[in-house]
């Protein structure tokens, strides 16, 4: 089986992320991860909280903290409801970790010594009121762009185009809110982005075939309009520092580099920080090394991320000469949107996690989200849809499933599976529906189409309950009680296949059904077709228990409670 390496964007560091984030890339990962692991692949996933740039300093500014301090409650913070949203990530690092500044620093010599980084004096914006230098991020004011009067001095959080600073239209400080600016000489080092983009663009054509069409289309977009040169160092006093063994000068000035310099290449760092834990074991080279060709890198992200990661990121390996293992795939997700408007972090507008978590289960909000993941384009989240699919899709179709099935046959057949008769032909068809709607399923997340694959597990379950109507085993056990039997016992084993197969989506749930099962020796990690034909994997006289409730219906009390809440129209 093939070696997977998996890496969600990192989640920056400031606040607790809206689903909006969730779902355009740590929790695809996961549900990527979780069958790949099912299927019998190695598979690494990692991910990290982007510690380092303004934000942070401005935030731990703001809470009287230290910024290391901010960062590590704030790594903590996050981890806690990453965990309550079940990502089974191998490792959950850091970019402020030993770790990443040793690699940082050593890429970047690595691109001095192949006259790839430069030394510049630019023009820069220098705040009177601060006495400082600001970084991109310190500067905010309206995008020439779109307009968008809050758009910082790196990118604009409205349209995403990259900025420089000197773009923004009046411009003022984000740490005193004072226009009091002036632009001063000072000297960064710079990424030769345009001596490397002939090989970008090769390394691209290579493999952006393999790439949905919205991440292609954006790496091909910056290539066509060309690479430029661009500062990898900031003003700040949070950060990787140069190297002051090749750059004595501008270490002694305390330049540090830029957070989205040192933040892609943190997926390494964190790699090395889980190998650190257990060194004897873990070897962090033999995934991040091209000569180990067995590993298969698929990157997960929000389109804002595609032109980091798929140019700047691939320029910065590719100018080191050393043979890093680059990606392979790289999954884009359109924005899921929050009534027709955006989930903003900055702006508290939609539903944020920790929320989501204190209000409802994890599996209510992981289904919904990969149901509806905005693959082709934007989506949109509205209390009403997903109160409509969790009531049909959840509670109606799988766990009502689950739960008349095993009350029905506990009350007349008592807690262990019935035996029943043998086979017929209402049992071989839905033996050959189950195996053609779970390859469908497996093509789908083989092909890494979410929605697609949800709809397809969706069709899985609703089999089930076609079957159960067609058999009708509460009028059938009237006239043949080993009828019923039967059709009870292929509904569990119905039961116990769907418990395996929907674990990617909804952990909890599937092992709460799996559980029900006293099974001896329930080891399978997966279905195959032929086990999906037969039906078997639940012998007769296996002990069950009923399972509490899988999903609760959300009421329309409920549903009322949430739009006071939240806010429940286009806005």
């Amino acid at each position: 089986m093939a070696r997977h390496l998996i890496t969600s964007a990192l989640p920056y560091i400031n606040g607790i992320k809206h689903l909006g984030n969730m779902v355009g890339s740590m929790l695809p990962a996961d549900v990527y991860s979780r069958y790949l692991r099912q299927r019998g692949h190695e598979v690494l996933y990692i991910c990290a909280t982007d510690e380092h740039g303004t934000p942070a300093e401005l935030a731990a500014k703001e809470q009287g903290v230290a910024v290391d301090e901010f960062c590590a409650q704030a790594h903590h913070a996050q981890k806690t409801v990453y965990d309550g949203f079940s990502l089974a990530f191998d490792y959950f690092g850091r970019s402020s970790s030993p770790q990443n500044h040793e690699i940082t620093q050593e890429i970047a010599r690595e691109l001095k010594a192949n006259g790839f980084i430069e030394e510049r004096s630019i023009r820069q914006v220098y705040s009177n009121a601060d006495a400082r230098f600001l970084p991109d991020r310190y500067i905010i004011g309206t995008c020439p762009h779109c307009g968008y009067d809050k758009a910082r001095g790196d990118q604009c959080e409205n349209c995403t185009r990259v900025l420089d600073p000197t773009d923004l239209i009046d411009a003022r400080s984000a740490i005193s809110g004072s226009s009091d600016l002036e632009v001063r000489e000072t000297k960064h080092l710079f990424l030769l982005q345009s001596v490397l983009a002939g090989e970008v663009e090769a390394w691209v054509d290579e493999r952006a075939d393999d790439w949905p069409v919205l991440a292609s289309s954006i790496a091909r977009k910056w290539l066509t309009e060309g690479l430029h040169d661009r500062a990898i160092t900031r003003d700040l006093d949070w950060g990787v520092p140069v190297p002051a063994d090749t750059w004595p000068d501008l270490a002694a000035e305390g330049k540090v580099f830029y957070v989205w310099f040192d933040a892609p290449i943190e997926y390494i760092g964190a790699t090395k920080e889980w190998a650190d834990q257990d060194p004897e074991n873990r070897d962090w080279r033999s995934w991040w090394w091209e000569s180990d060709a067995d590993v298969h890198y698929t990157q997960f992200m929000g389109k804002d991320n595609v032109p980091f990661h798929s140019v700047m990121f691939p320029a910065t390996l590719l100018g080191t000469r050393s043979p890093w293992k680059k990606v392979d795939v790289i999954k884009a997700f359109n924005w899921l949107n929050y009534y027709g408007g955006k989930f903003s972090t900055s702006q508290r507008r939609g539903v944020f996690t920790h929320d989501a978590l204190e209000i409802l289960p994890a599996d209510y909000w992981r289904y919904f989200m990969m149901a509806n993941a905005p693959e082709s384009d934007d989506s949109s989240f509205t209390w009403e849809h997903f109160t409509a699919t969790v009531n049909k899709d959840l509670a109606d179709t799988l766990g009502n499933f689950v739960n008349r099935v095993l009350s029905f046959s506990r009350k007349r057949f008592g807690d262990e599976v019935p035996a029943g008769a043998e086979p017929g032909e209402a049992e071989s068809r839905l033996g050959a529906e189950i195996a053609r709607l779970l390859a469908e399923y497996e093509e789908h997340m083989e092909a890494i189409q979410f929605r697609k694959a949800a709809a397809a597990l969706r069709a899985l379950w609703s089999a089930g309950n076609s079957y159960l109507e067609e058999k009708a085993p509460w009028l059938e056990i009237k006239t043949n009680k080993e009828g019923a039997a039967l059709t009870l016992r292929t509904a569990m084993n119905l039961i116990h296949l769907y418990a395996v197969v929907s674990e990617p989506f909804i952990p909890a749930s599937a092992a709460a059904m799996r559980s029900a099962f006293a099974l001896k020796d329930d080891t399978a990690t997966w279905v195959t077709p032929e086990e999906a034909r037969a039906l078997t994997a639940v012998p007769a006289g296996t002990p069950f228990t009923v399972p509490q409730v899988l999903f609760a219906k959300i009421t329309e009390e409920d549903l009322e409670t949430y739009r006071e809440r939240f806010g429940g129209s286009d806005q």
